[in-house]
């Protein structure tokens, strides 16, 4: 972690394309006569499945390029196959809309080298309470990923308060309770109900109707894959650490965004893991907006924010894949 950002050089010093048309004309340097294979956070049925589906199905319009989708057990495994090299790509959860980031994912991108988000993938989450039994307040265990029983937690607490949550390494394992405990209930998506011949007991019931998750497309800094231009905003992201816990020091940075207009949309902290009270800090910032491209200013501002950090990482500058329209 002391080559600051040159573990995250895409095609020039800050890791970005040079222009938004230069990506596709990165298609030519890949081999399209072999599938492109995309970890993901399985079994099928997955939310993370369906952003992975339909970012394959871009990849395929837009480059005539067939994907395999592999599934893996836990989110950790799914950035192990990218970085070891048995896949070309791996989509990652990284936020919620109701529950805040995904924490794993955002260590991990910390933690590990040579990996780049190529893009942002944003999916409406609906959940569906899968069952056997034919009425909620017969549910002794309702089983899901974490993520999913806490954007459902108060819907559980009116319609099936008498039952107990246990977590699960994805929404679709938690199906497979269904086999063993008759009065368990999943949470996940209709999708999965289908695809393993469960009945849906109730949909939707997420606490709140505009749930989304953003994911991440991630694949080896050097890797010549194309990807999928998106119009609109482009967005970049980073983390950095401090140089000292002093007054200001975080103050800092953050102005030498601020100054220059550019606007940062997202930060959050997260544990050094050195430390009580020593944090990172990871950073989204909007530098192509409808009216107006603020790549020379983020040139300016990433030369500058060395300055005032231990670590600075650039994890990559990539459009939005908005999915709004698919429903899973």
């Amino acid at each position: 972690m002391d080559d600051r950002l040159s573990s995250r050089d895409v095609g020039d010093p800050f890791g970005y394309p040079r222009t938004l048309p230069s990506i596709a004309a990165l298609v030519p340097a890949m081999t399209l006569s072999r599938p492109i294979s995309i970890a993901y956070l399985g079994p099928a049925g997955t939310y993370t499945e369906a952003a992975t589906l339909a970012y394959a199905e871009q990849l395929s319009d837009c480059f005539g390029c067939a994907c395999e989708p592999q599934p893996q057990p836990t989110i950790a495994q799914t950035f192990q196959a990218v970085t070891q090299g048995r896949t070309d790509l791996a989509i990652v959860p990284a936020e919620n809309s109701i529950q805040g980031s995904v924490t794993v994912t955002l260590d991990l991108m910390w933690q590990l080298t040579d990996l780049t988000i190529r893009q942002a993938i944003i999916l409406p989450i609906q959940h569906a309470l899968i069952s056997n039994v034919s009425r909620c307040d017969q549910i002794s265990t309702i089983y899901s990923h974490p993520q999913a029983l806490a954007q459902c937690q108060h819907w559980i607490a009116d319609h099936a308060p008498q039952a107990q949550t246990r977590s699960t390494d994805s929404t679709a394992d938690a199906l497979h309770t269904l086999e063993t405990d008759p009065q368990a209930a999943a949470i996940a998506s209709p999708r999965a109900a289908q695809l393993y011949s469960r009945p849906i007991l109730a949909y939707p019931i997420n606490d709140y109707p505009d749930n989304c998750t953003r994911f991440w497309a991630i694949s080896p800094t050097h890797s010549p894959l194309p990807w999928p231009d998106s119009p609109g905003a482009h967005h970049a992201s980073i983390a950095f650490s401090l140089p000292k816990n002093s007054p200001g020091a975080l103050l800092d940075p953050l102005a030498t965004i601020a100054s220059r207009n550019i606007n940062m949309s997202r930060i959050e902290s997260r544990p050094t893991k050195r430390l009580l009270g020593e944090y990172l800090f990871f950073v989204d910032c909007e530098i192509i907006g409808t009216q107006r491209d603020d790549r020379p200013l983020w040139h300016a501002a990433l030369q500058d924010l060395k300055t005032h950090t231990e670590v600075l990482k650039l994890f990559g500058t990539y459009g939005i894949l908005d999915l709004s329209e698919i429903t899973c």
